[in-house]
This record gives C-alpha cells, sequence and structure tokens, in this order.
C-alpha cells in the first residue's frame, strides 16, 4: 500500500466506519469474515496508490466475495479510495455503494462483484493478461469465500493457473465453514494439487496473514487459506 496524506485512519477505525453503513440485506457475517484480510492486503501488501487507482503498474485486487462488501468500503475509505461521506449512504437508491460493488462507481474496485465463482476466473484472465503485456511487476490478488468453491468455474479456474505456472496470481480464501462440499485434506489440499504454493492460517492474526501473503512461491500461483470463525446463520 502507498501511504499519502488521505491515509487518516488505522484498523481501530474500522468498526466505526462500518457502522456508519445502515439498513437491510449487510450481510454483515459475510463483512466481516473478511476485515482482518482486507485490512492487511490494503495496509501492508497491495501497491496501489489511491491517488491513481488506475496506474498501469498497480497490483490488483478483485473482490468475489462481494455480496457483503461494508467491510470492503470501510477500508477503502480509511485508505483514502473514497470519501468516508459515501459510507452512511451505503444501498441507497442515490449511491455509489450497493450491495455488490460496481467497478463504474467504487473508486478502485477492479470488477463488479457479487456472482460467487466469478472473482478466480476472473484473476487468472487478468494475471495471463499481464503476462502476455510483458508486465510481470503487478500482482493480481483475488479474495474468495470458501462457498465459491461449490461453483465448478472456480476448480477450472484453479486448475488451469497451476498449470500454466501464473505465478503473479494469489487467491486469499475467507474459510468460515460455509461451503456446501469439502474435501479430503481442506481446501489448501485442493490448491496443492493443482500446483499451487499454499498457507493456512489464522484470518484474525495480521502478522500470520502478512507472512503468509508475502511467502516466496517462485514458478507457482499462491492460496492462502485465512480461517475465521464459523458463520452462525
Amino acid at each position: 500500500m502507498i501511504s499519502t496524506e488521505t491515509d487518516r485512519y488505522g484498523y481501530q477505525d474500522l468498526a466505526g466506519l462500518m457502522s456508519q453503513m445502515t439498513g437491510d440485506e449487510k450481510h454483515g457475517p459475510a463483512a466481516t469474515s473478511t476485515l482482518d484480510a482486507l485490512w492487511v492486503l490494503y495496509d501492508r501488501v497491495l501497491r496501489i496508490d489511491p491517488a491513481a487507482p488506475g496506474a498501469a503498474d498497480r497490483d490488483r485486487f478483485l473482490l468475489s466475495k462481494g455480496h457483503g462488501p461494508m467491510a470492503y468500503y470501510a477500508v477503502l475509505a480509511a485508505k483514502g479510495f473514497l470519501p468516508v461521506e459515501w459510507l452512511p449512504g451505503f444501498g441507497g437508491y442515490r449511491s455509489p455503494l450497493g450491495h455488490h460493488p460496481d467497478r463504474l462507481l467504487v473508486p478502485g474496485a477492479e470488477i463488479g462483484s457479487g456472482s460467487l465463482g466469478h472473482g478466480l476466473p476472473l484473476a487468472v484472465g487478468t494475471a495471463l493478461g499481464l503476462r502476455a503485456q510483458g508486465r510481470p511487476g503487478p500482482a493480481v490478488w483475488t479474495l474468495i469465500g470458501d462457498a465459491e468453491f461449490d461453483e465448478g468455474s472456480n476448480h477450472e479456474a484453479l486448475a488451469f493457473a497451476g498449470a500454466v505456472a501464473l505465478d503473479r496470481l494469489h487467491v486469499l480464501v475467507i474459510d468460515n465453514s460455509s461451503a456446501t462440499h469439502g474435501w479430503s485434506g481442506g481446501i489448501a489440499e485442493r490448491f496443492g494439487s493443482a500446483g499451487w504454493s499454499t498457507a493456512t492460517v489464522d484470518g484474525r492474526d495480521h502478522d500470520a496473514l502478512y507472512a503468509a501473503c508475502t511467502a516466496e512461491h517462485p514458478g507457482r500461483p499462491h492460496a492462502v487459506v485465512a480461517r475465521v470463525e464459523p458463520k452462525s446463520s
């Protein structure tokens, strides 16, 4: 993350920023499950300047788990991508902050997300496109939920990325035990079997998340599984 003078808020402010977003259909558990992972990415990992969110050499972050975006909006506001004054309008008719992020309305958003299962395939395409353009610098990150593995498109994208060694591709999986289907060995085993580098950590431990996200993985895409408390409802 490139700090700017608009970077005025810290992690301790996120709860207050999220509390400004009210109304129905907030998908609170979906939002809070991602809060720590999003903060670590934007605070310590991603190379994105809020003053130039479209810079060609930026890292790309694709929020696939987009049906509970309050944490995402709070982090973007804290880091200066969007005005804090937008937050109370969340979900309103004229608000740019919808119940699913819109890349044409939300500064810094790379995709319009919310339909589960699309983020990882889009991230694979983004990484492949950057490789074809001869841009080895930008990293591509996508944050997905464990339940997205109920969608077949993720398994196809996962297998392809490992086969073509998309080493600038990174996936952060929020595991809150909400998936319908499982597999022997857990989520990391699914990635590892397709040739990915993997790490599984406590999704509330910022130092562990940072270490896992920045681990070396030459010649392979990288997946970080962040385990958080099970979804209660």
